[in-house]
């Protein structure tokens, strides 16, 4: 499936426009599908064919990403603010969906999860964190903190100007980042190019990861003055399915250590030979274990 097959239309959420991609038949349980970086709604097309027959697939451009809003300010992109879009989003659908998130996609995911539990049925992350587990393990000083020192570049001002250049060349080389890119070719590499393109997109882009309260430590230099998490905080009170592609470089499995303390259904699924762009390289599997998954895991009535 290509990206331009979705329908698409713009919704207005808290007075701001988003734009939505969407699958399938309203009338099925939504499934609210988030991207992360550097991609944009439409990325999760090929996945929505081989599930829009039981979900309502719908993928927003979230906040600074393609045609949705995209306000100019790192302060406009906390964790709060992108959270709060999606729980606007998901009042549309009816007050209540399963949630769906990869990389960035996936800690706003938890964020429905832990601070709008009254609103997510059911919570699969691909490749991504729960926000406790990922800051401890960035902040160890060990492999994951070597794996994410990439933030810290992001983090510049001016890294949405150096990853422009030469045509986006530098953004190709880093969203390659040692892992598996024959899937991003032809209509779909032109469609990618054109929403980082659009003006001030990159820049709002980027503006989640210098928002974000995440600290990278230096290799073997651990950082200790941690917040400490209240003994039942951050839980995930839905079913929790976390599919996880064994050759990403970018996540490591430690960035999980830890989460069955926080999610009290957690099913863990591992896809050999795929890597943090898993979506994109194993669709089909992906879907059959998340079909099967949500069918042992009925919607709450």
């Amino acid at each position: 499936m290509s990206p331009t097959d979705a329908d698409t239309r713009f919704v207005d959420l808290d007075g701001q426009p988003f734009l939505v991609h969407h699958w399938g038949d309203p009338a099925n349980p939504p499934l609210l599908m988030l991207h992360g970086f550097p991609e944009y709604g439409a990325a999760w097309a090929d996945l929505a064919s081989h599930l829009c027959d039981r979900f309502y697939c719908v993928a927003p451009d979230q906040r600074g990403y393609g045609r949705s809003y995209a306000p100019e300010g790192v302060e406009n992109y906390k964790g709060s603010a992108l959270v709060g879009d999606m729980k606007a989003l998901i009042d549309l659908l009816g007050g209540r969906a399963t949630v769906l998130g990869h990389d960035w996609g996936a800690a706003v995911a938890y964020g429905l999860a832990i601070f709008a539990p009254e609103k997510v049925d059911r919570l699969i992350v691909l490749n991504g964190v729960h926000p406790v587990c990922g800051l401890r393990a960035m902040a160890a000083g060990g492999e994951q903190s070597r794996a994410s020192a990439y933030i810290e570049y992001l983090r510049r001002p001016d890294s949405h100007q150096l990853l422009a250049a030469d045509d986006y060349g530098k953004m190709i080389e880093f969203f390659q980042a040692r892992m598996a890119l024959d899937w991003l070719d032809g209509d779909r590499l032109n469609a990618y190019l054109r929403e980082w393109s659009r003006p001030g997109r990159l820049d709002t882009m980027i503006n989640w990861y210098r928002a974000s309260p995440l600290r990278v430590a230096s290799p073997g230099q651990p950082i200790t003055d941690l917040p400490e998490v209240p003994p039942g905080a951050m839980r995930v009170l839905c079913p929790h399915l976390l599919i996880w592609g064994q050759q990403d470089r970018a996540l490591l499995p430690e960035s999980t250590a830890g989460l069955e303390d926080f999610a009290q259904d957690l099913n863990r699924v591992d896809i050999p030979g795929a890597d943090h762009w898993l979506c994109h390289q194993k669709p089909a599997e992906i879907a059959e274990i998340l079909r099967d998954w949500a069918e042992s895991r009925p919607l709450r009535p």
